[in-house]
C-alpha cells in the first residue's frame, strides 16, 4: 500500500513539474518569436522598401555610350542597390512570357523601350527622397522617362511606422501576460504544498531554509522550460531563413545571441521571483487560512 501511495505521489510530482515546464516553455516561445520579430522589424521593413523599382525608360536615340555611362553611375550611386539594364527586346519577351502570347508579331513592331530598373536601399525609400532622384535623372535629355510606384511608396512608410509602433505594444503587453501566466503556473505548483511550507515553519524553520529548495527547483524547471523554448525557436529560426533566404537570420549572430540569452535569463528570473513572493505568501498566513 505504501509502495502504491509512493508511486501515486511520484507521478503527481512529475506531472505537476511538467505542467510547468510546458507552460514555461510555451510562453518564453511565443516571447522569443515576438522578440525576434521586435529585433528584426528594421529588416523586414528594409527587405520590402528594397524590392521598390524606379524604372528609367530610355530614348530610342540614346546612344550605347551614354547608356553604359547612366549604368554605370547608377551602380555606384550612394542610393543605389543594384541597377540592371533591360533592352526593349528582353523586355518584349519577358511581356509575351506573361500575357501568353506574341504581342510584338501581332503589332508588327515592338512599342517597348530600353530601361534600366533601379532597385533602392531602404534608407532612401521615402516620398521626397524618390521624387528628388526620379527628377535628376528625368533631367537627362537621352532619359525618356522615369516611372515608380508612388502611392506604393508612401503606404509602405506609413505602414511601416505603425506596425513598428504596435509591435513595440504588443510586446510590452505579451511581456506582462508573460510573466503573470509563468507567475500563475509555479504559485499552483506551490500551493500543493503549502501544508508542508506551514509544517516546516511550526517546528522552527527559518523562511530562508524554507524558501531556498523550492526557489532552486523551480529555478531549475525554469532552465527546462527555457531551453525546451530556445530549441523550438530555433527551429523556427531555421525554417525562416531557410525559406526566406534574404533576411538571412543566421548572420545577424550578435541579435541571436542577444534574444537567446535574454529569453533564458527571463525563464530564470521569472521563476525565481513568483516562487520568492508564492512561498511568501503561504509563510505570512495564519494556519486556518490555508484550507481556504
Amino acid at each position: 500500500m505504501s509502495q502504491y501511495i509512493e508511486r501515486y505521489q511520484r507521478r503527481k510530482l512529475i506531472s505537476s513539474y511538467f505542467s510547468v515546464v510546458l507552460s514555461i516553455a510555451l510562453v518564453l516561445f511565443l516571447l522569443g518569436v515576438l522578440g525576434l520579430l521586435v529585433l528584426n522589424t528594421k529588416k523586414l521593413a528594409d527587405h520590402f522598401k528594397e524590392q521598390i523599382t524606379i524604372s528609367v525608360f530610355l530614348k530610342d536615340n540614346a546612344k550605347p555610350v551614354e547608356i553604359d555611362q547612366l549604368q554605370k553611375s547608377l551602380a555606384l550611386a550612394e542610393y543605389t542597390k543594384s541597377a540592371e539594364y533591360i533592352s526593349k527586346e528582353d523586355a518584349a519577351e519577358q511581356y509575351s512570357e506573361d500575357i501568353g502570347e506574341n504581342f510584338v508579331e501581332f503589332l508588327g513592331y515592338n512599342p517597348l523601350q530600353n530601361s534600366i530598373d533601379v532597385h533602392l536601399k531602404a534608407d532612401f525609400v521615402s516620398p521626397e527622397q524618390i521624387e528628388q532622384i526620379a527628377g535628376d535623372l528625368a533631367s537627362k535629355t537621352y532619359v525618356e522617362e522615369v516611372s515608380y510606384d508612388k502611392p506604393l511608396i508612401e503606404l509602405l512608410n506609413d505602414n511601416a511606422r505603425k506596425i513598428s509602433l504596435w509591435i513595440l505594444v504588443a510586446s510590452a503587453i505579451f511581456t506582462v501576460i508573460a510573466v503573470l501566466l509563468i507567475n500563475s503556473s509555479i504559485r499552483l505548483s506551490i500551493y500543493s504544498k503549502r501544508f508542508i511550507i506551514k509544517t516546516m515553519q511550526m517546528v522552527g524553520a527559518t523562511k530562508t531554509f524554507i524558501r531556498r529548495p523550492f526557489i532552486w527547483t523551480n529555478i531549475k524547471l525554469g532552465m527546462v522550460g527555457a531551453v525546451v523554448a530556445l530549441i523550438a525557436l530555433g527551429i523556427l529560426i531555421y525554417y525562416i531563413n531557410k525559406n526566406f533566404p534574404e533576411l538571412d537570420l543566421f548572420n545577424e549572430y550578435v541579435v541571436l545571441i542577444f534574444l537567446f540569452v535574454g529569453v533564458f535569463g527571463l525563464g530564470v528570473v521569472i521563476s525565481w521571483a513568483s516562487t520568492h513572493f508564492a512561498t511568501q505568501r503561504f509563510l505570512n498566513l495564519r494556519t486556518d487560512d490555508l484550507y481556504y
